[in-house]
């Protein structure tokens, strides 16, 4: 199975906490997941390191200063 796309995994992870906060479920239901909402976050997190990097790169090269700027800023607001 190939990896989700960012916003695949922050859906799912919404989801997740959806569920969790809604209550009724067993103890071993709510366990899986919150194992799965783990697995999923650092999927997240992956994606924003990486598109981090990609900024981070970009700003060091001195590209358009502008368009990192705003890059950063919708980078902030996931």
């Amino acid at each position: 199975m190939s990896e989700p796309t960012f916003e695949e995994a922050r859906e799912e992870l919404a989801e997740i906490v959806a569920k969790l906060e809604a209550g009724g479920l067993t103890l071993e239901e709510s366990l899986a997941l919150w194992n799965r909402g783990e697995e999923v976050a650092r999927v997240c997190t992956e994606w924003l390191d990486k598109a981090q990097a990609v900024l981070d790169e970009a700003a060091e090269d001195g590209e358009d200063a502008d368009a990192v700027d705003t890059l950063y800023t919708v980078l902030e607001t996931l």
